[in-house]
């Protein structure tokens, strides 16, 4: 899939809708997408799991970190299975193969275009159903059986258990699946938050996705639109103290809301108090 630039807020937002599949179905029905989306402020626009970032064998630091995180962190636990853990840990910094996307294009805008006003910005939206046509029949039957677009972690772990089925099962055909992550607070939930995880800890995300090109959509919003874009979700109330419940939040917003000069300014700090629960340092690969 060609990665599409946008010239005006109007461009993308009617570009997103036509992918999104919003448009078209007359006055008498009801669309529901089956899009996730994904915004970056800066280059460069990998989708590198925080796992994958690790140097060494990510298989074996993947179980160690895991092993770790549950031994030192039971008071909070999340729920019984590995997927519960997963979000957990995802949710607080841990290096996971976990990625966070989510169902609002605005929000993913919205980290899209919170930090480096110079810097063109990417937003990257994945067909989540599609993605699912290509399960191993394990997983497809627990989606099937329930009628579902997502798994939740409870019906992830029916068919994925350990990490020992997900590498078995994903051995000779690696897969991508999404599921909801639980509630382990009002970000997820006013986020929309969803997480995908990759079979195949050791590759990044777009080299799945570059081989199954008509399953996901792209593009690039040059600066100066970069600057309608914030402008409009700004008006619309997608800041820092919509989408950050609490004080954090609040902060974030108040220090971009106040920062001296032009309405795009902002520090790391600001940044690294907004970005999505991605983990990358603002100036890492």
């Amino acid at each position: 899939m060609a990665i599409r630039t946008v010239s005006s807020w109007r461009e993308l937002d009617d570009t997103i809708s036509e992918v999104s599949g919003l448009r078209g179905h007359g006055t008498g029905g009801h669309s529901h997408s089956t899009m996730v989306f994904r915004g970056r402020a800066r280059p460069p626009y990998g989708l590198l799991a925080g796992l994958t970032r690790l140097t060494g064998d990510c298989r074996s630091v993947e179980r160690h970190l895991i092993r770790n995180f549950r031994k030192y962190a039971h008071r909070q636990a999340p729920g019984p299975t590995l997927w519960d853990w997963l979000a957990l840990g995802q949710h607080h910094g841990l290096p996971t193969r976990l990625l966070d996307w989510t169902f609002s294009p605005l929000v993913a805008l919205h980290f899209a275009t919170v930090a480096w006003p110079e810097e063109e910005a990417m937003l990257v939206g994945v067909d989540c159903a599609a993605v699912h046509r290509r399960l191993p029949a394990p997983l497809r039957e627990v989606l099937d059986a329930e009628g579902a677009l997502l798994f939740t972690t409870e019906m992830l772990a029916r068919a994925v258990p350990d990490l020992d089925t997900l590498d078995e099962l994903g051995a000779d055909d690696p897969f991508l699946a999404f599921f909801e992550p639980p509630s382990l607070d009002e970000r997820i939930i006013t986020q929309s938050s969803v997480l995908s995880a990759l079979s195949d800890v050791t590759r990044p995300v777009e080299d799945w996705l570059d081989k199954h090109r008509d399953l996901w959509w792209a593009w690039r919003v040059p600066p100066e639109v970069k600057a309608e874009v914030r402008e409009r979700l700004d008006q619309a109330g997608i800041t820092e103290r919509a989408l950050m419940p609490g004080l954090d939040g609040l902060a974030a917003w108040l220090r971009r809301y106040y920062s001296p000069g032009s309405a795009l300014t902002w520090d790391e700090d600001a940044c690294a108090a907004t970005r999505m629960a991605d983990q990358t340092p603002p100036d890492a690969p």
